[in-house]
């Protein structure tokens, strides 16, 4: 994304605004202005690419403008930098210590801030939301040396990232949980819990997380079986190297993935 970039800035001092629009304006930015949480909300309209919460009174207002944008599933994934209030302004516009906690945003600077060191800021989030974002894999197996085999395959992948490795269903459940990983490669027979019983559980659970079962059992019953426990695709171990790759990308763009008989 080039320096055509939208950027709307949410701030109540005036003089702040007007320094941050020219020179955003200077580098061929586009750039909105709010003064306050109600004229902010209506001038998401323009769709921006960042937004700049900056300053609002009463305190309390710039964590109501931040909540609403991420309870709206339109704007939650926008990046956000929050500017907020001088140490001796905190009680009257600032983030409260609760509200902190709470604080979702890519970028967190306080004033007093010279709009100029916002640039490279600001161009660093408008690279990092516009760069191709790497499949999140999680490898669910019993044995180690297929887990680690599938890793090495997986790490040479510049579009994939192996963000764990569970050793059972139940393991299984508790990554996800906590890694929120695009694709899990399920094996079906596995201690404590099954491979299929973990794939149920995900897909109603985490449909966010699309499970592809690779297993040495590729009879066609399994096939089917797995695809009613809501996998998303089904390779047998023998035809991981070749097919592992393109099936984690279907899988990942939603489609469900069969390896080829032949």
């Amino acid at each position: 994304m080039g320096n055509n970039a939208k950027i709307l800035i949410i701030d109540d001092e005036p003089d702040f605004i007007e320094a941050f629009r020219i020179t955003f304006e200077a580098k061929s930015y586009r750039v909105a202005t709010a003064l306050s949480r109600s004229e902010a909300q209506e001038m998401m309209s323009v769709e921006p690419d960042v937004v700049v919460l900056g300053t609002l009174a009463p305190a309390g207002q710039a964590f109501a403008m931040h909540k609403w944008l991420k309870q709206d599933p339109k704007y939650k994934d926008i990046p956000l930098m929050v500017i907020d209030a001088r140490y001796e302004e905190r009680p009257i516009k600032g983030w409260r210590r609760f509200e902190g906690i709470q604080l979702e945003c890519e970028a967190y600077l306080t004033k007093p801030i010279e709009p100029a060191s916002l640039v490279p800021r600001i161009q660093n989030l408008l690279e990092e939301t516009t760069r191709p974002r790497k499949i999140r894999v999680l490898i669910v197996d019993d044995h180690t040396m297929v887990r680690h085999g599938i890793h090495a395959l997986l790490t040479v992948q510049k579009d994939m990232d192996v963000v764990g490795e569970a050793v059972n269903g139940q393991d299984a459940l508790e990554q996800v949980q906590r890694l929120s990983p695009n694709v899990a490669l399920m094996d079906i027979v596995m201690p404590v819990m099954s491979g299929l019983e973990a794939t149920r559980r995900i897909s109603s659970d985490y449909p966010l997380t699309k499970v592809l079962i690779l297993t040495q059992y590729d009879e066609e019953e399994n096939m089917l079986v797995a695809k009613q426990a809501g996998a998303h695709g089904f390779i047998p171990k023998k035809a991981a190297s070749s097919e592992l790759v393109d099936g984690i990308r279907a899988v990942n763009e939603g489609k469900y993935f069969s390896w080829s008989l032949a």
